[in-house]
């Protein structure tokens, strides 16, 4: 997704969003390194709607939860990544494969506008909707993806990947054992609205129950699904 870096026509600078066909690079890196080093189990990728603006809310107990899910996903994804991680040569690499960098420590309106823009703009749009990594069990929910989705009308697609946890085997720290497999289940679609159109914070506190309903309910469809 790029726009024009130049001047619009009222005089009001026009920046460049996320690239789409950055992030179809990214995606086409995920899947070489996501199936050549272990062994992805997709479930459901059909459920991602082939078209239009969605967003993909995604559990979050492992480094390698963001790469795996754009290497298994049907649709290049824009994920929303913590500035920490845009260090050194990270930043411009993570920056070309059309990822947005958010600031966790207060309201980053460049990353909203960004991620907006993906939505807008037909993508796919990829959130840890617990915000950071802990048990991947959806149990903490922070508003931002309730504001996406309600903004933006996009649906969302719950996705469980389970067993980038592992230990047992690893022969690199922070990493699953080589050649392990890896459990991504994609959930079916819903809205997270109420159908009024309602942006207050009582909606959206609203939505966010909702969300986290729907969330937990497809983890532990998956985990009974998957057996882990």
């Amino acid at each position: 997704m790029r726009r024009d870096a130049g001047r619009g026509e009222a005089g009001r600078a026009v920046t460049q969003g996320p690239s789409e066909k950055g992030a179809e690079v990214g995606r086409r890196i995920g899947v070489g390194l996501m199936y050549g080093f272990w062994k992805p189990r997709v479930l459901g990728a059909w459920r991602v709607p082939a078209s239009g603006p969605v967003i993909l809310a995604v559990n979050h107990a492992h480094n390698l939860d963001g790469p795996m899910l754009m290497g298994t996903a049907p649709r290049p994804v824009h994920f929303l990544i913590k500035k920490e991680a845009f260090i050194g040569p990270l930043d411009p690499f993570l920056r070309g494969i059309g990822q947005v960098k958010v600031d966790r420590t207060g309201t980053d309106r460049t990353a909203i506008t960004g991620a907006l823009d993906v939505l807008r703009e037909g993508g796919v749009l990829g959130i840890f909707p617990e915000g950071t990594r802990g048990e991947g069990d959806f149990a903490s929910l922070r508003a931002g993806l309730a504001y996406f989705a309600v903004r933006s009308g996009a649906p969302i697609v719950p996705v469980a990947v389970l067993g980038s946890g592992e230990r047992r085997g690893r022969l690199i720290q922070g990493l699953p054992p080589l050649r392990s497999r890896v459990d991504v289940v994609f959930g079916d679609a819903f809205q997270a609205g109420d159908g009024s159109g309602r942006r207050t914070r009582k909606a959206l506190d609203e939505a966010t129950v909702r969300i986290q309903e729907r969330l937990t309910g497809h983890l532990d469809n998956a985990r009974r699904l998957t057996g882990r």
